[in-house]
């Protein structure tokens, strides 16, 4: 299985958007499936379910950052690649659906009950967040590949 069809597979499972997706790439980056998800649980729908930044992207950032990251405050260099990385990430992902924000991308705002209980009535996790889960992997793997 492509890293893009386990990251919906795991969300299709129950996990969030991040935690999908931080999972999806967690062994690559030596990292442990469990911390993954542990990390990752608080950045789905939107951070904390408040319908800001999605939380495909937040998983991407997370795996873009172990990637490429500094482990040291003077690591320039890494801080600036991630950076990069991070933006030409959103760039692509914003190439597709415009926006980044959850409650954009689903068209209600999820951080209110009548907006949650909206988007549960018109399905939308299932039917439009799978779609965010597979495009933040695809990107994520271009991005990943050495150039």
């Amino acid at each position: 299985m492509t890293r893009p069809e386990t990251a919906v597979a795991l969300f299709k499972q129950g996990f969030s958007c991040s935690q999908a997706i931080l999972a999806a790439f967690a062994k690559d980056l030596g990292l442990d499936r469990a911390t993954a998800l542990r990390v990752a649980s608080g950045f789905g729908g939107g951070m904390g379910r408040m319908g800001e930044t999605c939380g495909a992207v937040t998983g991407a950032i997370m795996v873009l950052g172990l990637k490429h990251g500094s482990a040291a405050a003077d690591d320039r260099q890494a801080k600036e690649l991630t950076y990069a990385r991070v933006q030409e990430f959103v760039r692509q992902f914003t190439g597709r659906h415009q926006t980044t924000r959850c409650k954009e991308l689903l068209g209600l705002d999820i951080s209110t009950a009548e907006g949650l209980s909206a988007a549960k009535e018109k399905n939308l996790f299932a039917t439009q967040c799978p779609t965010y889960v597979k495009d933040a992997a695809e990107i994520l793997e271009r991005l990943l590949e050495p150039s």
